[in-house]
């Protein structure tokens, strides 16, 4: 297609110039991680970030690579740019990659909610993908899509009236020096210093937990982690009537996420049929073993692709079986952030529509 207009055209059989920007960030990172570990094909890369690390240089698959400033002018000749710079970098910048004929893949929350702008997760709703009017796909939150990845199954086979969520969620969604700032806490905590380095959350967060870090609507009491839960959910879905309500807490781990997951179902299914879903589910590992107490936990699910789903039970709360328990663990960066950008555009270059 004509320069400008190749974000709404095909890619399927490419072999893309690729471009990440804000590759010096934990998502930027895991992304090149990914690329090499999936042989993701690519002609050329880019690696863009902020003033600060332009000049900078990376090794990536035996190359030197410069990082460069990203600017309005940095598309020239991209077929895929991958955003992982924050909202407001990819409002500014991220319309400049369409115009310049890329697709953009966007890993914040500037165009989730966009109508024109599809919010997919590869295992839910490929087709999505594939209507961008403005050249540009959403990447989910990351608790939605460590969520959406175990329910949906369930939504497929018996459909789910209401999801109640708790997460469990680690230092990395809120970034590399998060996670930074909790290593250096413990060793803090360790050495006797009281307070601890704050400069993150501004309160102590080893052997502590909080309510996420996010804005709270004061009239409402949700904050946004929670509010893109239920928003994001409904439109991944296709479905306005699913009955969604989150709270999100920050827990004292790196970087894979955990959530506790009720649901009320809309027919009834007993969790030996429940299990026997999610273990045929893709991208889905189930680890549920009661005698052992081998469930779920944010170490095992670290640096792995598969959500881990376990405490698959019946709600004895709710009659006839149509109440199902489940605990999630998924790790942050790759199926919450990183690997599901990529998924995104390797369905890209799959197919054309």
């Amino acid at each position: 297609a004509a320069g400008g207009r190749r974000g709404l055209a095909g890619l399927a059989g490419k072999k893309p110039v690729v471009a990440i920007a804000g590759s010096t960030g934990a998502v930027g990172q895991e992304l090149l991680d990914l690329i090499q570990e999936r042989a993701f094909p690519f002609a050329d890369l880019k690696l863009l970030a902020s003033k600060r690390s332009a000049g900078s240089t990376q090794e990536f698959m035996g190359k030197t690579y410069t990082v460069e400033e990203l600017t309005k002018d940095s598309f020239d000749g991209v077929d895929i740019a991958f955003f992982s710079a924050g909202g407001g970098r990819s409002k500014e910048f991220a319309p400049a990659a369409v115009g310049a004929g890329a697709v953009v893949i966007d890993n914040s929350s500037a165009f989730r909610m966009d109508p024109e702008c599809p919010l997919v997760v590869p295992e839910v709703n490929p087709d999505a993908a594939f209507n961008r009017p403005k050249g540009i796909i959403a990447n989910p939150n990351c608790s939605t899509i460590i969520m959406n990845m175990v329910v949906w199954p369930i939504v497929q086979a018996v459909g789910v009236e209401r999801v109640v969520v708790s997460t469990y969620q680690a230092a990395s969604g809120a970034g590399a020096a998060a996670m930074a700032e909790l290593e250096q806490q413990a060793r803090d905590w360790v050495a006797g210093k009281s307070p601890v380095t704050q400069d993150i959350f501004g309160r102590q967060y080893v052997f502590n937990l909080f309510s996420h870090n996010s804005g709270i609507d004061l009239a409402t009491g949700y904050n946004e982690e929670e509010t893109k839960m239920i928003k994001e959910t409904k439109k991944i879905f296709g479905d306005d009537q699913i009955k969604v309500t989150a709270t999100c807490i920050r827990v004292p781990v790196l970087r894979a996420h955990c959530e506790s997951i009720n649901l009320t179902l809309k027919s009834p299914l007993d969790e030996k049929a429940a299990r026997e879903l999610l273990a045929k589910a893709p991208g889905v590992t189930v680890q549920d073993d009661r005698e052992n107490n081998k469930h779920p936990e944010p170490l095992d699910a670290s640096f792995k692709d598969d959500c881990i789903v376990g405490r698959i039970r019946q709600d004895v709360s709710q009659p006839d079986n149509r109440g199902l328990d489940l605990f999630v663990a998924g790790d942050q960066i790759r199926k919450g952030a990183a690997l599901n950008a990529i998924q995104i555009a390797e369905l890209l270059l799959s197919r054309d529509a």
